[in-house]
């Protein structure tokens, strides 16, 4: 067990979402086009959500009241920038209204500006290999900032965007440009927008090597639009990091897979302020591929091994790697039983603090995520939230999990407070 004075005074301690999982009707994003169309991947649409657009006042309210000191949310492009040049005053007011709530709580807000959706006429354009994707990403980044950027705690570029090659090592995804128009929901979406197959590149769904550079290309571009108003401000891009692990005969898939998922995009981070790992579990290759949780052993709602002490190897990684300051800005479980998320989160918050007390820079824990939300291609069907909802009634209800980490919140920052103060030079 780890001395509680291992956590710094300002440690963030929080929870998570994402503007398209939680908020509702997010019309003019490239998500909502897909999980409508004839053969989508989304087993259902993700409608009104949780209703957190209209809601957040209060959400925000029962985070801070929970004993969390730092919420983080998403901005979402598409409604800020619903035809491309054309900014709404409205949904930037909108989100500077969410700032502003967040800071009446004392709540630090840790904002993502790209979590998985674009504007649907982005996807037009090329998407995530579009040649004018950095750019335009930039220009959204500098119009929110000069709207909002005073009242943002921490930025995050982009979300998980390695997340398309871990899946490919999966066999999900990974369909190159000029093999698109085979696959039906690719075609339909061409039909649609008017362009070529091969063009249809969504964040989430993109893992070619184009990709790769426009991304890249784009959170450097988007980086430097944060830091032109707010030097100061803390910037990186998060990161899906699961711990790369083999059995016999997997282990030069293992290293590829580490190789192209976690350690070249972790390389890629470094000269930023810091680098947000997201980790869930472990990944483990054999032979023939991606191995299935072993026989016997816990698993959550999607079929993946529990395995909480993934989180430790992936932030020795990171700091290995990248040699950066960590935020663990997602970890969490899918599970119906929240006795499960209880015994993950202790376990998790015992893998950062093992890492603080070996001196490495882990600046805040952000569980994965604040209420029971739309999961993408799962639909609603996994369970990740720290606080249930009724999706009929839209009534919140805190589990005890949201009332474990909150208090771990409260008696961690209040122990390093007074350790912060035995630490002070006395007077004679």
């Amino acid at each position: 067990m780890t001395t509680a004075s291992a956590f710094p005074q300002d440690f963030l301690w929080g929870v998570a979402s994402a503007g398209h999982q939680v908020e509702g009707s997010n019309l003019n994003s490239d998500t909502w086009f897909l999980e409508h169309l004839p053969g989508s991947m989304f087993s259902e649409p993700s409608g009104d959500a949780v209703d957190h657009y209209h809601r957040y006042r209060q959400d925000i309210a029962l985070i801070a009241d929970l004993g969390f000191t730092s919420y983080r949310f998403s901005i979402e492009w598409a409604r800020i920038e619903p035809e491309e040049g054309l900014f709404s005053r409205a949904e930037l007011d909108h989100y500077r209204r969410m700032l502003e709530a967040c800071h009446e709580h004392g709540l630090t807000p840790v904002v993502t500006f790209h979590h998985f959706t674009s504007p649907r006429w982005l996807l037009a354009l090329g998407g995530w290999e579009g040649p004018r994707t950095a750019e335009l990403f930039a220009r959204y980044c500098d119009r929110v900032m000069a709207h909002m950027g005073d009242l943002i705690g921490v930025a995050c570029t982009l979300n998980e965007p390695n997340l398309p090659w871990l899946l490919e090592s999966f066999g999900i995804g990974g369909v190159a440009p000029e093999n698109r128009g085979s696959v039906p929901v690719w075609a339909a979406a061409a039909e649609r927008l008017g362009v070529d197959a091969s063009t249809v590149a969504p964040f989430q769904f993109c893992s070619t090597e184009a990709g790769f550079d426009v991304k890249l290309a784009a959170h450097r571009a988007g980086t430097a639009a944060i830091k032109a108003h707010r030097p100061d401000l803390l910037v990186g891009w998060t990161l899906a990091n699961s711990d790369i692990q083999s059995i016999d005969g997997g282990e030069e898939l293992a290293e590829s897979v580490r190789r192209g998922v976690n350690e070249r995009f972790l390389e890629a981070s470094r000269g930023d302020d810091f680098v947000g790992i997201q980790t869930y579990g472990r990944t483990v290759y054999g032979p023939d591929g991606h191995a299935p949780a072993p026989e016997g052993v816990p698993t959550n709602q999607i079929g993946e091994e529990i395995y909480p002490q993934a989180l430790e190897a992936t932030i020795r990684e990171a700091h290995r790697i990248a040699g950066l300051p960590v935020i663990v800005t997602e970890n969490g479980l899918a599970t119906e039983d929240d006795t499960q998320r209880v015994d993950y989160l202790k376990a998790a918050v015992e893998c950062v603090a093992s890492c603080l007390d070996d001196g490495i820079d882990v600046r805040g824990y952000i569980a994965w995520t604040a209420f029971d939300n739309f999961e993408w291609v799962f639909g609603y069907g996994p369970k990740f939230g720290l606080i249930a909802v009724d999706r009929e009634t839209q009534e919140r209800t805190p589990k005890e999990s949201a009332h474990w980490l909150g208090r771990q919140a409260q008696v961690r920052t209040s122990q390093a407070e007074d350790a912060e103060v035995s630490r002070a030079p006395q007077p004679a």
